[in-house]
């Protein structure tokens, strides 16, 4: 039987509340009390409070690419493996999460922080290795327009859809939106072959 080291169940605590509640109006004191360890344990694990969002930012990262590679594990080509992103972020979406879903947990962490800060820039970095996911999908289809500026252009607007459905799903508590944009990925590719 495993035991669940402190880093974990602060990491869980912190995840939890961060997505829950925000990032700046969650204190130290609430993960440590969430997590049931002592406050030595928390400075045992990580330097800062930043340093504790920069490991949940990784741990939401890792998150979304452990549902995307389960998703993904056994599908025949780019297009099934692209609309399995959108899959994954279903599944993400569905959760069950305390308040319900309220978005991208690593848009709204982004949106609390300072511009050009570390923990921004670690949320562009998961942004730009799912586009570089769409991208490799897309680039294995035989599309009538085999140019790198339709690929591109095409991954572009796949992006969008992504994006855009998960901020309307977290604004409207409709994650029905993510399969919708799905839906017209699916259409794009179609069209584009």
């Amino acid at each position: 039987m495993n035991k669940i080291t402190a880093r974990e169940k602060l990491l869980k605590a912190a995840g939890e509340l961060f997505y829950n509640n925000g990032i700046t109006a969650t204190g130290i004191d609430s993960v440590i009390n969430r997590a049931g360890v002592a406050k030595m344990s928390l400075y045992n694990n990580f330097k800062s409070k930043s340093d504790l969002v920069a490991a949940y930012i990784d741990a939401r990262h890792q998150e979304w690419l452990d549902l995307y590679a389960i998703r993904s594990a056994n599908l025949a080509n780019g297009w099934e493996r692209v609309l399995a992103i959108f899959d994954a972020y279903q599944d993400h979406a569905e959760f069950d999460y305390q308040n319900g879903f309220r978005g991208c947990g690593l848009l709204n962490a982004a949106a609390e922080m300072p511009a050009n800060s570390i923990e921004r820039e670690a949320v562009n970095r998961h942004k730009q290795e799912v586009r570089a996911i769409v991208h490799q999908q897309l680039s294995e289809l035989p599309f009538t327009d085999d140019s790198p500026a339709h690929l591109t252009q095409l991954t572009e607007h796949i992006c969008f859809l992504l994006e855009g459905a998960i901020s309307l799903a977290g604004l409207s508590k409709d994650t029905g939106a993510i399969t919708r944009a799905r839906t017209m990925a699916d259409q794009l590719i179609e069209q584009a072959l």
